[in-house]
């Protein structure tokens, strides 16, 4: 029996061929001597790469802190001559391999797809450099396996330990201390660390806060001895933790605290006011009358302690007040702190003096124009369309709080109007592209809200075009120009149809506009829409109308156009022999041509006469509003 040699590996592609020589002999008879011939062909095969495959094992280190189940180890697929398997971190394994794990001798597992995790609960991080070997083997849906083993050094963390620099701590404080008074503070190193009280197990007269392990009253404290044990933990980590003892004395005095002018701090600065710039001087005295063993401390939320500090009783800016910032809103453009006055000797006494710092906006910034201010608008637009808006910006708070206006304002040369809040800039008069096809407009920026003093207000202009779009004219066209009806007169006072125009302009002219405007001077006939109606009077004679009918199309009163229709409508009288019912015929006569001649005559006022009359009706309505407010 031929077998192969453990650890060997075949590589068609170096030796694919080998020739073994062979000697056999039995007892009593001579040697006898053959070949056998080996041949290598390539295939799918399954290796393990080294390191990973050797005795020893691939190594990896990981920190005592890493989490639970933490990916440690995987496996990747690598084709070398078929399909290799090699261990590497960080890479997910192929889905068609199937792994084990030959000793269960370790807290690691090993998941269906290759990863080594670290256990459910993690490492131990109290012990030393811990060494965990796992034996793997890797077996593809062939049936093809090979082994190799990991092993896995945990280290130890190289996050700091909770740790107490004072783990004694003796306070003694005076009688008369309110609720919620801050007795004391301790600190510890770490990570993550909160604070805790071990005993006494129900505490009756102080609480900690567990971020910042400020010692508080919980009620007016009176002269006693009390003895706080008081856990530090890593809130990730809760296993890792320290304690320190605190020994609370609270004795009675007869000393009195500091007074201090102001007892209270009130002030508005401006913005732009220069760090190092002193706010307030305190002039505090103690009952001894002097100010020498005076301390004086800073107390209350983060940002006003990183924008203000104390030097001695002065109450300085540390930092730019920058009110241009959405912090700063958050904030209410409002500071509050307490200065905390401290007397020394024992025991101690301590005035807190309130301190209101609001911040006031300075204009610094002048307003900015947009880049590529152009609008286009038809020549056809109608009274109070909407052209474009200016979106200028400003980087005083509030941002974009900007006020528009026109240089020159609203007239015959410059035929629109801005809004002077939104920016929206609207026609306001005809336009006509045949004799401008652009304006330039300059329009007023100017900021508002931006400082308290209103004179210091800025501004700035900016140039905007409006290109005018020519709408070509079209006359409405009606089919026939010219009709000779005739009809028989029905009884007085009834209403009877006589014909329907059809008439057709642009798709965009609007609604066509029908109007009698020659040869009914005794009212006989009147239109609805497009429909010519005939009123009967009772009159016995025949008689012939000859009636021209205006037809109006356009969208703009300066850009409107018309055109006539002629009717020949012969009306017989009802009381004739012939038949009472209408009857309409439609001919077009060609013997003589109808001229109809018509002169239009039109008054478009200045855009100046509109704005006065507008005004004065404004005007004239306040007026009237403010009388009868009066009377009533």
């Amino acid at each position: 029996q031929v077998t192969l040699r453990a650890g060997a590996e075949l590589d068609a592609r170096q030796v694919n061929q080998y020739t073994l020589i062979l000697r056999a002999a039995c007892p009593g008879e001579d040697e006898v001597e053959g070949q056998l011939f080996v041949r290598v062909t390539t295939g799918q095969v399954l290796r393990c790469d080294t390191p990973f495959a050797s005795a020893e094992g691939d190594v990896v280190q990981v920190l005592a802190d890493v989490a639970p189940r933490t990916p440690l180890y995987a496996v990747l697929p690598q084709p070398l001559g078929g399909l290799m398997v090699r261990m590497g971190q960080g890479f997910p394994s192929p889905s068609f391999l199937q792994f084990r794990l030959r000793n269960h001798n370790t807290p690691l597992t090993l998941s269906r797809r290759g990863l080594v995790l670290a256990p459910d609960n993690g490492f131990d991080p109290s012990k030393d450099t811990q060494m965990f070997r796992l034996e793997i083997e890797v077996m593809d849906r062939h049936g093809h396996n090979c082994s190799g083993a990991v092993r896995v050094e945990v280290l130890p963390s190289r996050r700091p330990r909770v740790t107490f620099p004072e783990p004694h701590q003796a306070v003694t404080v005076t009688e008369g201390i309110g609720p919620w008074e801050v007795v004391t503070q301790v600190h510890a190193r770490g990570d993550n660390v909160r604070y805790a009280i071990l005993a006494p197990v129900a505490p009756t007269f102080f609480t900690i806060d567990e971020v910042t392990g400020k010692i508080r009253s919980t009620r007016q404290l009176e002269v006693i001895r009390a003895q706080l044990l008081i856990r530090a933990y890593n809130a990730l980590h809760p296993d890792d933790h320290a304690t320190a003892t605190v020994n609370v004395t609270v004795q009675g005095t007869d000393r009195q605290a500091p007074r201090c002018v102001p007892a209270i701090f009130v002030s508005q600065v401006p913005e732009t006011v220069s760090p190092g710039s002193t706010l307030v001087t305190l002039r505090c005295t103690d009952s001894t009358s002097t100010d020498g063993c005076l301390d004086y401390a800073l107390e209350g939320p983060p940002s006003s302690r990183s924008h203000f500090c104390m030097e001695g009783p002065q109450l300085k800016v540390n930092t730019t007040l920058d009110y241009d910032s959405e912090a700063m809103a958050a904030l209410g453009f409002q500071f509050t702190a307490t200065i905390v006055v401290t007397v020394g000797g024992q025991p101690l006494q301590s005035t807190r003096v309130p301190v209101l710092v609001t911040v006031t906006p300075v204009n610094e910034f002048r307003p900015v124009c947009p880049n590529g201010a152009t609008f286009t608008v038809p020549e056809t637009a109608a009274f109070g369309s909407v052209v474009g808006r200016v979106a200028g910006t400003d980087r005083d708070y509030p941002p974009d709080s900007l006020e528009y206006s026109l240089e020159g304002g609203s007239g015959p040369a410059q035929p629109f109007s801005i809004d002077r809040r939104t920016g929206e800039i609207r026609v306001v008069g005809p336009l006509d592209a045949q004799q401008q096809k652009s304006y330039r407009l300059l329009v007023q920026l100017t900021d508002t809200h931006n400082d308290l003093d209103l004179r210091k207000r800025q501004s700035r202009l900016c140039d905007v075009s409006v290109r005018l779009q020519a709408v070509p004219d079209q006359l409405p066209v009606c089919i026939p120009e010219v009709q000779e009806l005739r009809i028989t007169a029905g009884s007085p006072g009834s209403r009877q149809p006589v014909t329907r125009l059809v008439c057709h302009s642009s798709p965009d002219s609007g609604v066509l506009m029908y109007t009698i405007v020659g040869g009914n001077e005794d009212g006989r006939f009147r239109l609805e829409g497009n429909t010519l109606v005939y009123l009967p009077n009772g009159r016995a004679e025949p008689r012939t109308f000859v009636l021209l009918v205006e037809v109006w199309g356009g969208s703009g009163a300066h850009r409107r156009r018309s055109s006539v229709v002629a009717l020949v409508v012969h009306v017989t009288p009802w009381s004739t022999p012939v038949p009472p019912s209408t009857t309409t015929q439609h001919t077009t006569l060609q013997k003589e041509p109808l001229v109809v001649t018509r002169t239009e005559a039109e008054w478009h006022p200045p855009a100046w006469f509109v704005a006065v009359l507008t005004v004065s009706g404004a005007l004239l309505l306040a007026t009237l509003g403010c009388v009868a407010r009066n009377l009533l």
